[in-house]
């Protein structure tokens, strides 16, 4: 485009949007260029680690569940614009699928992190002091479930057997699989972790869990007349991924960290941590209608 094309057009952008477009003009004559530093909030970046202890891998545990929070965030970018979409396409649904298996696999590689490139002993002391947070307390975690799958999905064989028929979404919240983390069935009673998760997030989990009733991903792909092959796979692969792949991958850093040298040491959430965090116990399933009676039933048992 020409230098004349280019203002012109540029002084139509404003006038359509009802400004004058000199004021606008003058002020890109005074405005900065921008560099690296500042487009990417490097220094506001790497001031966000704040550890509690003298302990030097207290900084890379911090670390690493930043960047954690991070591909959260990018799986999130793109669900959302799957969840928002009016009028969906298979290119555009495998396009997002390949972008959130390459996520989710990163995800599960970087727990090599986690596992082997901290001290045994430096964390073993240094975590005493973040109870009760927990990992257990990611938000974008169970935002990320509330889109993708309808709120039956998210209840496995035990909240099954006390739920009622057509349950409202408070009471799904209430059997929902992650409160048995912090819920002590038979007394009522929750760990400090649960009660503080829920005070912040719960009205918003149950807020967003209506608003998207009837569009999730899993909604979607059901009202697809005739998917092909290759998107089944990728949502498939999507689904073992997320949904059991990492998990157990969690599942196995935590035994490391917990009971490696049989110590049997609780989360620091409370947590009984060898039941939640086994996708068994879970039973979490975006896309349930997907997998046979026979996969299901054997949902994260190893392949023979």
């Amino acid at each position: 485009m020409e230098q004349e094309n280019i203002i012109d057009a540029i002084k139509n952008k404003y006038k359509n949007l009802g400004e004058n477009p000199e004021t606008y003009l003058k002020g890109l004559l005074q405005a900065k260029p921008i560099n690296y530093w500042d487009y990417i909030e490097v220094e506001t970046l790497l001031s966000l680690q704040k550890p509690r202890t003298n302990f030097k891998d207290e900084e890379i545990f911090i670390l690493y569940h930043q960047v954690t929070e991070l591909f959260l965030k990018l799986l999130l970018h793109e669900i959302k614009q799957i969840v928002s979409e009016k009028e969906i396409t298979e290119d555009f649904l495998i396009t997002k699928l390949d972008r959130l298996n390459r996520y989710t696999s990163m995800l599960i590689g970087s727990f090599d992190i986690m596992k082997d490139g901290m001290s045994y002993d430096d964390y073993s002391i240094f975590r005493s002091t973040l109870a009760p947070a927990s990992g257990f307390q990611s938000a974008q975690f169970r935002f990320i479930e509330i889109y993708c799958t309808r709120l039956e999905n998210l209840i496995n064989e035990e909240g099954k057997k006390r739920i009622g028929v057509n349950p409202t979404a408070e009471e799904y919240f209430e059997h929902i699989y992650w409160k048995d983390a912090g819920l002590n069935r038979q007394t009522g009673k929750k760990t400090l972790t649960l009660s503080l998760f829920e005070e912040k997030y719960l009205d918003h989990f149950i807020s967003l869990s209506k608003k998207v009733k009837g569009e999730t991903i899993e909604e979607k792909i059901i009202a697809l007349p005739n998917p092909s092959e290759t998107l089944t796979s990728k949502l498939r692969e999507f689904d073992h991924l997320y949904n059991v792949a990492w998990p157990l991958v969690h599942l196995n850093t935590a035994q490391h960290y917990l009971d490696s040298k049989g110590e049997n040491q609780a989360a620091t959430g409370g947590s009984e941590w060898k039941k939640y965090l086994h996708p068994k116990f879970q039973q979490r399933k975006f896309f349930p209608s997907l997998w046979n009676e026979e996969e299901i039933k054997h949902w994260a048992e190893p392949k023979s």
